[in-house]
């Protein structure tokens, strides 16, 4: 280092402020000239406030400019940093606030530094989501944080806020790498065994990877009526323009320490969807359907509606058995057992039985339960036979025991249809030789809720409590325009008809179906901008998709022309004007300015959209991030 005696008359005092943890910032004056590089001031700035600390996450940000010195063999006089330069050395992993498309508040630590595209990348390994070119970050739009402003001064919100603070984004391989991949049961979506030992001491599997794999029940028909809802597509155009930059970095876009953005999926191409793979992917995207469907952020029909509303009662189903039986090594509960013998009548008798492995032991109470059983049924190549009568309530289960002399026949009595399905499914796998802890355990209780529940309507179809029987009302699954026009009962007895037909479904297999029904819509896919044409006197509305721009009358939604990318031949934006120009086969151009949003974030979507569209399953994971800006940066 050289001191401050050597640098002469060309050296001048540089104020920068040390941004530490649970301090209030400080000013430190250096003693530095032009030629002196980023990493030579750094050293100095460390060496005079004498902490001994990690100093490795920390960089000098310049306030004025809004931008990181990230370069550190760059020289004060290359940034053009001057004696009036206000610095900030701080740290570039910070804390952030994400809302998923569960509406799901996740709190992470992410890089303030690096550009949005990376930012997404690593947040999307901690969360176990492949494929995080599809997504990206925004802003909240205008129209709800005045309402949530309103709403702060009538009662206090409690967020439901999943803290990843610990999460390993950036500073490492992350969850996911080119060897290591979680895998899923295709059909409930849990990971399979290998996987939850890989997860380990991950803040993932410490938080429960259920918090967002797993749907979780609606909120209430008041809540959601509450919630901004679009009704134009005016109003449809300002949900878009809050997406950020994906070149550059949070800090320089505003966003400041425990700021809250949504994670989204921006760009409706959903490649190599596989519920092996992407059980939280699948999980998150089924999630902002089923908001967008709720919120009628898009149209659909009063048919589709009741499809919808089917396939989100299906899901919660599922679900709620399966965090009946979440993590359960055994079954134990009161059951009532009769062994049948010739001239005598049904008598049964509460017992305590405990189900494990392959075998059903039952004890005189609970209590008795740690000593020696009564009798161990051992269920392999066993008979299982349903002895269920809906209306009656009555759950048997009929064990067909093999024995020397012939078949030795067994009785238990369950209380609900819940504790049937649990018993009934593990009966069934013991029959078989298999444990509860096999996969197709989740997917046998399914099946087994589903037929009952089938059972149910066809005995007794003047009874749709089936939704209400979860504790929801129908109201929950259907938009509240619907709320409104039907009563409470005939919303059930919809809901319940249009369930008769995806009633065999699996939960994944409820969530994709979900996501294609969506995709079939006649809007899906489409991100409204408001824009001045060149040389028209009047806006218009410009839709977006994977392939194509529309131009739309704002006034009637009616589409005047459609140019698609595949006819595409240039596209640039005159920074000057904030003008969008783009060239197509045939001597055709197009000019506008966007109104609703700025240029840049048109210009992305558009290059957006072509860069996925080289993606092939043949490809590593790896993306070719140059090629993104390339074709998204518009600066270069």
């Amino acid at each position: 280092m050289i001191s401050s005696n050597e640098y002469g008359s060309s050296s001048w005092e540089l104020i920068v402020t040390v941004d530490q943890p649970y301090e209030e910032p400080e000013q430190s004056t250096l003693q530095v000239s032009g030629d002196l590089h980023i990493g030579g001031v750094m050293l100095k700035l460390v060496e005079q406030i004498s902490v001994s600390q990690d100093w490795s996450d920390y960089a000098l940000w310049w306030e004025q400019k809004q931008c990181w010195l990230l370069k550190t063999h760059w020289s004060l006089d290359k940034y053009g940093v001057q004696a009036d330069a206000k610095l900030l050395f701080t740290v570039q992993h910070k804390m952030l606030r994400l809302r998923l498309p569960s509406m799901k508040t996740v709190r992470l630590s992410v890089s303030f530094s690096s550009v949005i595209f990376k930012v997404v990348g690593d947040i999307c390994r901690t969360l176990g989501i492949r494929r995080p070119e599809e997504l990206s970050v925004l802003k909240l739009p205008e129209d709800v944080k005045k309402k949530k402003r309103k709403d702060k001064d009538k009662e206090p919100v409690i967020e439901d806020i999943l803290n990843l603070h610990n999460s390993p984004v950036s500073l490492g391989p992350g969850l996911y790498s080119k060897t290591m991949t979680p895998i899923y049961d295709p059909m409930s979506g849990t990971p399979v065994s290998s996987t939850i030992t890989w997860f380990g001491d991950s803040p993932l599997a410490k938080q429960n990877w259920n918090s967002l794999a797993s749907s979780h029940p609606n909120c209430t028909p008041e809540t959601l009526a509450k919630m901004y809802q679009p009704r134009t597509l005016v109003d449809k155009a300002k949900l878009n323009a809050g997406w950020l930059d994906s070149s550059r970095s949070l800090m320089e876009q505003g966003i400041q320490e425990d700021d809250q953005l949504m994670l989204r999926f921006k760009y409706y191409t959903f490649f190599d969807l596989n519920a092996k793979y992407d059980a939280v992917r699948i999980s998150q995207l089924y999630e902002q359907a089923r908001w967008a469907i709720l919120l009628e952020e898009i149209d659909c029909t009063e048919e589709e509606t009741f499809i919808f509303a089917a396939l989100q009662v299906h899901a919660l189903i599922i679900v709620c058995p399966q965090e009946d039986i979440t993590d359960i090594p055994m079954l134990a509960d009161n059951l009532k057992l009769f062994r049948s013998k010739k001239l005598t009548l049904k008598a049964f008798k509460e017992y305590w039985f405990v189900f494990k492995d392959t075998s059903i032991s039952y004890f005189k109470n609970k209590e008795a339960g740690y000593g020696e059983p009564i009798e161990k049924l051992n269920l392999r190549g066993c008979e299982i036979v349903p002895d269920v009568n809906v209306s009656g309530k009555k759950y048997g289960i009929k064990l067909l025991i093999p024995v020397a002399d012939g078949m030795n026949e067994v009785h238990l009595r369950c209380e609900n249809e819940n504790q049937y399905a649990r018993w009934m499914a593990a009966c069934i796998l013991a029959s078989k030789g298999k444990t509860m802890a096999d996969s197709s355990y989740h997917p046998e209780v399914q099946n087994i809720m589903s037929f009952l529940k089938m059972k149910s309507r066809t005995t007794a179809p003047q009874d749709v409590s089936d939704v209400e029987s979860m504790d929801m009302k129908p109201e929950c699954f259907v938009s509240p325009r619907y709320a409104k026009k039907y009563k409470s009962k005939q919303l059930s007895a919809r809901i319940l008809e249009a369930h008769q037909n995806i009633a065999h479904m699996s939960l994944m297999e409820a969530k994709l179906r979900f996501i294609q029904a969506w995709q079939s819509l006649p809007e899906f896919g489409l991100s409204y901008y408001i824009v001045r044409f060149k040389g028209s006197k009047k806006d218009d509305l410009l839709g977006i998709s994977h392939n194509r721009l529309i131009r739309i009358d704002m006034a009637t939604g009616d589409p005047i022309t459609t140019w698609r990318f595949s006819n595409m031949k240039q596209w640039n934006v005159n920074w000057e004007i904030r003008q969008v120009a783009i060239e197509f086969d045939q001597n055709v151009s197009i000019a506008f300015t966007c109104l609703s949003a700025d240029c840049k974030v048109i210009h992305e979507y558009i290059g957006g959209y072509i860069f996925l569209s080289t993606r092939s399953k043949d490809q590593n994971e790896t993306l070719d991030e140059d090629l993104f800006h390339k074709l998204t940066g518009g600066r270069e």
